[in-house]
């Protein structure tokens, strides 16, 4: 969708559960309670409260209407002498003189606003359909999902427009967003769906075709109400991946931005740092408040990003960017590698690992900076990047009595990650004072061997991250028995230290797993599920609980290549 424009093109993409994205409740406004005879809203005491919220909203004809000069700020009429006079006055019944006609006529501006001017904050008007007020984003308390509005923006378009139009720079302009660059919508994984669906015509996104009512849960992935939240499957980043991987092999964008809920965002760029195979900077949002509250924080990342993006800061000497995707949040740049939400406020969001992870801050004032460069690969000289991956890998299948090797396909013949192929990764955490018994037995560990089993059934490409102690990762003995078994089932293990561990994993204390650097228990599981696709299963043993000789050393030198990756990424 490139353009004669001289701006430069940014593709956005919505992610899943996205307070970035999501609105405060609409609710009926005093305006129509008392047009339409309905219990205004009150303050403690019982008083009516003294305004309405205004939300942004379409005007359907032009409108005339005169402000009151000198009404902008408590100060202006200070300096009147600075100002050129007034278009007119209203005199004391409302009516619009080109000059004074009494002491007591009141200086105004003449405005008309029409619909093209676009968005206005104004009273909301709008009732349920049974005449009563909106409180809430539902018809009532805990409605069922048919009876509750969707609060999240089906993708950014909005979002974007709202900000161009209410975001004030420092100058005291506008348009921060469109005054910089051009945009592109994706629904890669949106919080916000259409039940009704949508025709092609009334489209936002880059898409083709009309939009069939889409599902809760299947197409959309909204958190309010709480209790209706739906959480995207573990298939899902296939369909992100090749969305993303999609957009950015075309060659128009600038850079990308990813807008996703605050506890995640973290997980997700660093997916697309580790796949998507671009030289274009890949951009993490998110927000602690949601879009038009008090103190929202959502808006200005947004803002950061697109400077960071137009800045070109990111680019070597050949124009590709050399730091990776990046999470930038309250004006730090976080590589993706090591950032982490730590507490649900503005501020809350903190390096990992203990050796940078904050490699530069936007400007304010001033261009944005970096202080530091990461040494890690990432996106397109990443060796686990969609151009990386094979066609089909091995994956461990149990076949009787016996473990076997199968064929995974992890790409289709146009290229796409197949849902199929991402791997099933689970997480094992070791405390003091957990094991039943000292014996030191795998059979004490059910949950694992549970998992394994399961994965030999149903999950060909599966592995397990062990959070030890930190930061070597050490586990029971009893657990590094039954995670043993999962290696010789063709299931690898990588280790890591709990929390945000500053150590890095020695790679000799284990030699039949794989050493997580300075990982946390969630990026280990990100990059593990890519090498996966990369390099398939372990080879399995005969007998899982008694490897031979020849078996461990095939084992050891196959997971000589993941700690390569592990080492690099």
């Amino acid at each position: 969708m490139a353009n004669a424009s001289a701006k430069p093109r940014i593709a956005v993409f919505s992610g899943p559960t996205a307070t970035i994205q999501n609105s405060e409740p609409l609710v009926t406004s005093n305006k129509a309670r008392d047009k339409y005879g309905l219990p205004l809203r009150t303050n403690p005491d019982g008083s009516p409260t003294r305004f309405d919220v205004l939300r942004l909203q379409r005007l359907a004809a032009p409108v005339t209407v005169y402000l009151e000069q000198f009404s902008a700020h408590p100060l202006e009429r200070d300096a009147a002498e600075l100002y050129a006079p007034p278009d007119g006055y209203l005199d004391a019944s409302g009516a619009f003189h080109k000059e004074r006609t009494s002491p007591d006529d009141k200086p105004v501006y003449q405005v008309t606003l029409t619909p093209e001017d676009g968005l206005y904050p104004l009273p909301y008007m709008a009732r349920q359909a049974d005449g009563q007020a909106w409180e809430m984003d539902g018809t009532e308390k805990n409605a069922p999902a048919e009876l509750c509005r969707v609060p999240f923006f089906p993708d950014g378009s909005r979002l974007f427009e709202e900000i161009d139009r209410l975001g004030i720079s420092d100058e005291g302009v506008g348009c921060l967003l469109s005054a910089k660059a051009d945009f592109d919508f994706y629904r890669a994984l949106p919080s916000g769906g259409y039940a009704k669906g949508r025709s092609a015509g009334e489209r936002t996104d880059i898409g083709d075709g009309d939009i069939p009512p889409e599902i809760r849960g299947t197409d959309f992935f909204p958190y309010r109400p709480g209790y209706l939240r739906k959480e995207p499957p573990m298939a899902a980043l296939a369909r992100l991946t090749n969305v993303v991987q999609r957009a950015l092999s075309s060659g128009i964008y600038l850079g990308a931005i990813w807008l996703e809920g605050s506890p995640f965002v973290e997980e997700t760029t660093y997916w697309l740092n580790l796949l998507i195979d671009a030289t274009t900077p890949i951009c993490g949002n998110s927000s602690q408040r949601p879009h038009g509250a008090i103190g929202n924080d959502g808006d200005r990342n947004i803002v950061d990003s697109v400077d960071y993006i137009t800045s070109r800061i990111w680019a070597d000497e050949n124009g590709k960017d050399f730091v990776g995707a990046v999470a930038i949040l309250d004006e730090q740049i976080f590589t993706s590698r090591d950032v982490q939400k730590a507490d649900a406020r503005p501020g809350g969001y903190v390096a990992t690992g203990g050796h940078g992870g904050i490699i530069g801050r936007m400007g304010h004032p001033g261009a944005p900076q970096f202080s530091f460069k990461t040494v890690k690969r990432h996106t397109h000289n990443s060796q686990v990047n969609l151009a990386q991956l094979p066609r089909e890998v091995q994956g461990s299948r149990v076949q009787g009595s016996t473990i076997q090797t199968i064929s995974v396909a992890v790409k289709d013949s146009d290229g796409d990650l197949r849902p199929t192929a991402i791997s099933t990764v689970m997480i094992a955490k070791h405390a003091r004072y957990l094991p039943e018994d000292t014996s030191g037995d795998a059979s004490s560990e059910v949950d694992i061997l549970a998992r394994v089993e399961k994965n030999l059934r149903a999950a060909p490409l599966a592995g397990f991250v062990a959070e030890g102690s930190a930061p070597f990762g050490a586990m029971s003995n009893a657990v590094d028995a039954a995670l043993q078994r999962a290696t010789f089932s063709g299931m690898p293990v990588v280790k890591v230290g709990r929390g945000n561990a500053g150590g890095y994993v020695d790679p000799t204390r284990d030699p039949l797993a794989i050493a997580g650097s300075n990982l946390t228990a969630t990026k280990a599981r990100l990059l593990l599920m890519a090498c996966l696709m990369k390099f398939g299963c372990l080879p399995p043993a005969v007998d899982p609980a008694k490897p031979t000789a020849a078996e461990t050393e095939a084992t050891k030198a196959k997971l000589k290549q993941y700690q390569e990756i592990f080492d690099t990424h």
